[in-house]
């Protein structure tokens, strides 16, 4: 496999596991270096009931947790911006939660990838839970962040 082929597929892998690593951060409020830990050391590249996950890029998947994290208010408030009047981000789901928040921070921080490709791979990350509504809304959400920071 090309580089660059093998390099997206571990970034794609990284941020999958990069929004299931916020998602239970968000839900169980799990300290961010024991979510590192049990996704470096049982879940990235594992097999789990019979998946086989891919190889991760674990530095980017680290540098998207550690982010989001890092930076959640500045993260929520452009989100929250974005959002329908009477809308809050409380109201989103925990998945939405975390795959918006992934994408932002990226958006926001990691001018080295294209706004494009952030945005592409998000909503194949909205694929493994949501149905074409709901990547109508993340892609919606991620563009408008995007034109405002990476103008």
């Amino acid at each position: 496999m090309p580089r660059t082929k093998a390099r997206s597929t571990a970034r794609a892998a990284a941020r999958l596991a990069a929004v299931q690593a916020l998602y239970q951060h968000d839900m169980e409020g799990t300290p961010v270096p024991t979510l590192l830990h049990e996704f470096h050391h049982h879940r990235l590249g594992a097999t789990i009931e019979d998946v086989e996950y891919a190889e991760a890029d674990v530095d980017f998947f680290d540098d998207v947790v550690k982010g989001a994290t890092t930076r959640l208010e500045e993260i929520d408030r452009r989100i929250a911006e974005k959002l329908s009047s009477g809308w809050t981000l409380d109201r989103l789901d925990k998945p939405m939660r975390g795959i918006l928040r992934a994408g932002a921070y990226e958006l926001i921080a990691r001018p080295d990838v294209p706004a494009g490709a952030v945005i592409s791979e998000y909503l194949d990350v909205a694929d493994a839970f949501y149905e074409k509504r709901e990547k109508g809304f993340v892609n919606g959400l991620l563009d408008a962040i995007a034109k405002e920071v990476r103008r």
